[in-house]
């Protein structure tokens, strides 16, 4: 069963603009790495296979549309299930193998979220480190303010699969 609630909140005008510099504040920053214990090639291939997120990862990837490539840069459309909510988004994905991947939203749910992937080559592996600036909407918002951790790892869960498709 679902209850919808309202919330109401009276500020005073002169204090708006400091309400509206606190909802920036709240904007989920994510930042965490992992070893994978294969090589870097190999795991930049697969994090970066966009065709195959959605028969590999279907509990993260419901629908993937790639809607252009052109060189090293695709924009697709993606449903992206992350800690019980999916996101629907349009992306632009930038890599420079095997090195980067950076994922622009350029529109949909997260429209403005920045996240960069480095891809670093270790003693017996790879290093991941994934810097995320969610800029979230709506319903989405408050569920950020609440849940930053729940989004941080669901994140790290979809990295964790990653990783278990490149050492196997």
């Amino acid at each position: 069963m679902l209850v919808k609630i309202k919330i109401f909140i009276e500020i005073p005008l002169s204090e708006l603009l400091l309400y509206q510099q606190l909802e920036i504040d709240v904007m989920p920053k994510i930042h965490f790495e992992k070893i994978v214990k294969a090589e870097r090639n190999k795991v930049f291939d697969i994090t970066t296979n966009y065709e195959q997120f959605q028969k590999s990862m279907p509990k993260y990837f419901p629908s993937i549309r790639i809607r252009s490539t052109r060189g090293n840069i695709a924009v697709i459309e993606e449903h992206l299930r992350i800690s019980g909510r999916e996101f629907v988004m349009m992306t632009k994905h930038v890599t420079q193998h095997p090195e980067t991947h950076e994922i622009f939203v350029i529109g949909g749910d997260a429209k403005g979220s920045h996240i960069i992937e480095r891809y670093e080559s270790v003693n017996g592996g790879t290093k991941i480190t994934v810097d995320a600036d969610l800029k979230l909407t709506g319903v989405l918002k408050i569920a950020a303010l609440f849940g930053k951790d729940k989004i941080k790892k669901g994140f790290v869960k979809i990295i964790d699969e990653f990783a278990k498709i490149a050492e196997n």
